[in-house]
């Protein structure tokens, strides 16, 4: 099956041919031309590959090469792009490690994936782990000798990266992906008209830690512009239709959750704008889906859905976002085939709904340093063609519609998709039954904690422990997004008839319940705009009373809810409220005290 998509084809790549490597079509990129865009300053693919080969030279040097794992913690930016491009240069793979992540988690990331060396961005980083090498990306990128741009040889099924996911075992397990399968990709995306525009404006906008960012730098190989898009920017939707206006962005990668706040202020005046949308990460929900379909039939913005996961080279399969009744992710990329299998791996019919299990030359090589589970996932493709065909089993749950396409109706597991990310509930379950004082624990993800799809952890306290004390003690060791939102604590837990925790009895949240109003839910004695900021805080987050040194973040705010508060302010007050400024104010009477200062500074007759 491919992905159905007449109307918008410009390319019709041979998947079948031989994969051009993708350092192969960087060289051939116009030296003049602007590759990267990034704090302020544009460096040409000159520039990039003169860098990229001092790298890979450095690299060399220290016995990287082909198979070898350089690990990257490097903030979004153009030594990101160069120290990956001269990685993967050298004919060695990259290990992408925010450095926003705890501490104990980036160690584990290195550790487990045996990283042959550290690439981070100051000299003085303290080390990520114990006997694995630190270097700082300026003395791998110093001027030294101009030396034409030559890559090491590499075969298709060469390591090209290796990118960790949440685990079902409690511990996050590492993706390996071959160079071929990462060509495959980019020669794909054209081949189904997605990236079309030539020497286009790509939006770097995902963690370099998500897999959505391969699809961002292989647009780079084929000689378009990466714009960087920082973490401030891409928290704030006023800042990044701005930036998007001001780069003249031809695509941008987004989740459904940023692009619904994004849309009002990107097309204010309804006029068109040579701009893709690459929506994924998560389910799109039926009204943004006719609100997108609404701007395309107008030709004010097109947007394609693109579902994958990791484990077969991020996109699997696409859909332009049309007038269809209901939501869908389309059908399979040229290089994929789509398989939905009932309970017995049997083929279900149209109409029918199943397992997707995916084949083809981008399913990925296996999960690092784990055979059983690699076996497990990684299953023979016995409708293939010819001997030692693989397919991944996805674990999602299709339903197979007319002419291929496929409507996504959920997990078959225990693993949840929230606000673009993937993870999987038994590993936030590990963690929170790892924080002293707890003697059980669950995590289930419900739709509406405060005001917003949220996990929720449930305990049973065998000592003294606290909300406080757990949050703590979780956003040391996970990602900010597998923090629970809420906590709620349990005499004991409800059981099904075979002993098993019965998550559908598990009770919501009290923040969950319909708020007070919000007259009521502020406390008493506050001035003006704290009263005011106390009452969109008491909306936002379903919070039952709200006091002038209430916590934004420790009363279960998070990235998505402070975009709702910044647009609350907006629209109430006419001020522009950085999202910044709620990182950077969480204390209530902190933020009402910076919006004071915005009101008077909009007031003056100097602003």
């Amino acid at each position: 099956m491919t992905a159905v998509l007449p109307e918008r084809t410009r390319h019709h790549a041979d998947i079948a041919a031989p994969v051009t490597d993708l350092l192969a079509r960087l060289a051939l990129a116009p030296a003049d031309r602007t590759a990267v865009v990034a704090d302020g300053r544009a460096r040409s693919f000159g520039e990039l590959r003169a860098e990229a080969m001092r790298i890979a030279g450095r690299l060399a040097a220290r016995g990287v090469g082909p198979e070898s794992v350089v690990a990257l913690c490097l903030p979004r930016g153009a030594e990101l792009v160069a120290a990956l491009v001269g990685t993967l240069t050298a004919g060695a793979a990259y290990l992408p490690v925010d450095p926003k992540l705890p501490a104990e988690r980036r160690r584990y990331l290195v550790e487990d994936a045996g990283a042959d060396l550290v690439v981070t961005a100051d000299a003085d980083t303290a080390p990520l782990a114990g006997g694995v090498p630190h270097v700082a990306v300026a003395a791998l990128a110093a001027p030294g000798p101009e030396l034409p741009y030559v890559p090491v040889a590499v075969r298709g099924d060469t390591l090209a990266y290796v990118i960790y996911t949440s685990g079902s075992t409690g511990r996050p397990k590492g993706v390996e992906i071959g160079r071929a399968a990462a060509s495959a990709l980019l020669a794909e995306l054209e081949g189904a008209g997605i990236a079309v525009t030539e020497g286009g404006r790509v939006g770097w906008n995902a963690s370099p830690s998500f897999d959505a960012s391969v699809q961002q730098w292989v647009r780079l190989c084929r000689g378009d512009t990466l714009v960087m898009i920082d973490d401030e920017t891409r928290a704030d939707p006023a800042l990044l239709a701005r930036l998007v206006d001001e780069q003249a962005l031809t695509d941008l990668d987004i989740t459904p959750a940023h692009a619904d706040p994004l849309l009002d202020l990107l097309t204010p005046d309804g006029g068109p704008r040579p701009l893709t949308l690459l929506i994924g990460g998560e389910a799109v929900s039926p009204a943004l889906w006719r609100r997108l379909a609404r701007l395309g039939e107008r030709g004010v913005l097109r947007t394609v859905n693109l579902y994958g996961p990791t484990e077969c080279t991020v996109d699997a399969t696409a859909s332009w976002v049309d007038g269809a009744d209901e939501p869908h992710i389309g059908s399979a990329l040229p290089g994929l085939r789509t398989r939905v299998l009932d309970e017995g791996l049997n083929p279900v019919s149209e109409g029918g709904s199943g397992e997707l299990y995916l084949a083809g030359p981008r399913v990925g090589r296996g999960y690092r340093g784990r055979p059983a589970l690699t076996a497990e996932r990684f299953v023979a493709d016995a409708a293939g063609e010819g001997l030692g065909g693989r397919m991944y089993r996805t674990g999602d749950l299709v339903r197979l519609l007319p002419g291929g396409r496929l409507a996504y109706l959920g997990r078959a597991d225990g693993q949840v998709k929230l606000r673009g990310h993937r993870l999987e509930l038994p590993e936030v379950e590990a963690a929170v039954a790892a924080v002293p004082g707890v003697a059980e624990a669950a995590v289930v993800l419900r739709e509406d904690v405060h005001g917003a799809p949220g996990l929720v952890a449930y305990y049973r306290a065998a000592g003294p422990v606290t909300e406080a004390a757990l949050r703590e003690r979780l956003t040391a060791v996970l990602p900010a997004y597998m923090v629970p939102a809420a906590f709620v604590a349990l005499e004991r837990f409800p059981v099904t008839v075979n002993g098993k925790v019965d998550r559908a009895a598990l009770p919501a949240p009290a923040p969950a319940a319909a708020p007070a109003p919000a007259g009521d839910a502020v406390v008493g004695g506050l001035t003006a705009s704290q009263t005011l900021i106390a009452g969109v805080w008491a909306a936002v987050l379903g919070a039952p009373h709200v006091g002038p040194d209430d916590n934004f973040f420790k009363l279960g705010g998070h990235s998505l809810l402070a975009i709702k508060l910044v647009s609350r302010v907006r629209a109430e007050l006419g001020v522009s409220l950085p999202v910044k400024a709620v990182y950077a104010n969480p204390r209530l009477r902190d933020l009402a005290a910076h919006l004071d200062t915005l009101v008077a500074a909009a007031a003056s007759p100097n602003s």
